[in-house]
């Protein structure tokens, strides 16, 4: 039987009295978790050194206890908050004992009877433990980073693997079929995988021959399909197990053969008396599998707290906001730094063909706008409305009767006109001295887009930058600029992240409520720390909802990731492509 699991209603644990309080203090701290991963009220814990019978945690079921060794806990008792989830990985080994213990608790609801085969018995509370983990993580699956956690130390302990090496497992049919249940059982209940186990299956398989293994297989998997209380089938399972290995149901270990003197190791020889005792290949697997979990589950990200991690994500996003509203405030009111070559040059009075295209622009963002209205059915006891005869009968009747006239025979419909969404567009102009085909064409957009969301129904808010060494304001949010506002494109920097930065704090693209769209027109050759901290910028619009539409005139620029890219084969269309993806990000939110 495991020596974790005792089924004895005579156990009374192994725990002494704690010498220090604090061990009591995290006793009640890690029982006020237990219901919630037990599902069970009436558990109590005790943690201490010593506890746990021998193994890094107990379950007395009889007592409704579990002991956890505090010798495994790893860090000052007194420091442990278990409450908070991410606290839980300093201690992951203990914590995760203490889960197992809890998949006891929960999902081993059946006791041998009293007149069982002793190795019958034992086999199937051997095959219970990969069951019951199975069982656990379907309805936790959240813990099975906790159970691959203590791994080590409960299937150690089982194995005997480090107490002795005269006890360890060896190469014969008993120890690998042990070691099967254990490994290669939970690899198919899924706490393990396939490939952290394959050493040892290779071994075990070698040592059982491939027909006896798959017997085995096929009696473990069954198991792993039986419910919490089925404890016939788990015997009869047991019972399997014992035919399968040969094993005497009578006699205390399911797993032992009859006695040979060729089981001891390879050669079938026996070490001579006072012969130093040597790890088998079979240990060595299981330690060097054992260690690789341990490794692998020290490397992962443990469960967060949900809460913990909404607050860090809330606190992320307002120092977001602030740094996008101090980049505004410095781009928009005061121009930005005075110093470097970004800068604009002049400006121009707008051709007729743009005042032609902001009009145009504006009545197609009229058109993407338009929302049905909505019809409301509603009924009243008096006029006006249509009379319905059956609410006039209903209505007599209940006066004839003296009661109180509910009734409301008079009906007529209403069409509302629903709320046209806002539109908020920003554009950033990449200035460095390979963009100088965009100087004029973006000049020319960002003066025709401002323009049409003066002259659109749809409340419109609009700006634009250019960003190179610094970031300059092209066209003011809710300030349509009565001339064309010409650059110039010879920088050797591309500050992107601060333009989105400037453009998200300006017009909200940040926040939900809008039709949001940021257009960036660059190449995307930038250097490494503008390249990585624009990315995190784009994707933080993107997460939120923002439309990104990135244009350019090559195959073999490099946009940021995530972005809509167009390329543009003619760069005279840059305002065209800027105001239909404009009506697209509105038609789209207007559908919602």
């Amino acid at each position: 039987m495991s020596a974790h699991f005792t089924a004895d209603p005579t156990a009374t644990g192994a725990a002494v009295f704690p010498a220090r309080p604090e061990w009591l203090t995290l006793s009640a701290a890690f029982a006020d978790e237990v219901p919630v991963i037990a599902d069970r009220d009436d558990l109590v814990v005790s943690v201490a050194p010593g506890a746990g019978g021998g193994a890094p945690a107990c379950f007395y079921p009889h007592r409704a206890l579990i002991e956890v060794d505090g010798d495994h806990l790893g860090v000052d008792p007194v420091t442990v908050d278990p409450a908070n989830l991410s606290d839980r990985a300093r201690y992951a080994p203990a914590w995760g004992a203490l889960t197992h213990e809890c998949g006891h608790a929960k999902h081993t609801a059946w006791e041998p009877p009293d007149d069982a085969p002793p190795a019958v018995v034992a086999a199937a509370m051997l095959l219970e433990e990969p069951r019951m983990e199975a069982a656990h993580i379907r309805r936790r699956p959240d813990d099975r980073h906790w159970l691959r956690a203590c791994v080590k130390g409960i299937v150690a302990t089982d194995l005997h693997l480090y107490a002795d090496p005269a006890t360890a497992p060896k190469m014969t049919p008993a120890d690998a079929a042990h070691t099967a249940a254990l490994l290669l059982g939970r690899a198919d209940g899924g706490v393990l995988s396939h490939a952290e186990v394959y050493p040892v299956a290779r071994v075990v398989e070698g040592v059982l021959g491939k027909e006896v293994l798959g017997k085995l297989r096929a009696v473990w998997r069954q198991a792993l399909l039986i419910a919490d209380d089925a404890g016939e089938e788990m015997l009869d399972l047991g019972r399997q197990w014992c035919e399968i290995l040969g094993a005497d149901p009578a006699s205390s270990d399911s797993t032992s053969p009859p006695a040979s003197p060729t089981t001891s190791d390879p050669s079938g020889s026996s070490p001579g008396p006072g012969a130093p005792a040597s790890p088998s290949p079979l240990a060595d697997a299981i330690a060097a599998v054992l260690g690789e979990v341990a490794t692998k589950v020290a490397a992962e990200k443990a469960p967060e707290d949900p809460a913990t991690v909404a607050a860090a994500a809330k606190e992320s996003e307002d120092f977001a906001e602030k740094e996008a509203a101090t980049a505004a405030r410095q781009v928009f009111k005061t121009g930005g730094s005075r110093s470097g070559n970004t800068r604009t040059t002049a400006t121009r009075p707008p051709t007729p063909e743009e005042c032609a295209a902001a009009r145009v622009l504006a009545r197609a963002l009229d058109t993407a706008g338009t929302r049905e209205r909505v019809a409301v059915r509603s009924t009243s006891q008096v006029p006006p409305g249509r009379l319905r005869m059956r609410g006039v009968r209903a209505a007599e009747a209940q006066h004839a009767a003296g009661a109180v006239v509910t009734a409301e025979p008079f009906t007529r419909t209403i069409r509302t006109p629903v709320t046209v969404p806002p539109l908020r567009v920003g554009i950033a102009c990449d200035v460095s001295g390979s963009m100088g085909w965009a100087r004029a064409h973006v000049a020319s957009a960002a003066w025709i887009l401002a323009n049409a969301a003066r002259h659109t129904r749809v409340p419109a808010d609009t700006a634009s930058v250019i960003f190179g060494n610094h970031v300059r304001p092209l066209t003011h949010p809710g300030k349509p600029p009565a001339e064309v506002t010409e650059f110039r494109s010879n920088d050797d920097y591309e500050d992107i992240p601060r333009a989105l930065d400037a453009l998200d704090g300006a017009l909200g693209l940040s926040r939900p409520g809008a039709a949001r769209l940021v257009v960036i027109v660059s190449d995307g050759k930038y250097c490494h720390d503008p390249r990585r901290d624009g990315q995190k910028k784009l994707d933080r619009l993107r997460a939120s909802g923002c439309a990104v539409l990135w244009l350019t005139t090559s195959d073999t620029d490099t946009p940021l990731n995530g972005a809509t890219v167009h390329v543009l084969t003619d760069p005279t269309t840059a305002a065209r492509a800027i105001g239909h993806a404009a009506t697209t990000a509105l038609r789209a939110t207007a559908r919602r």
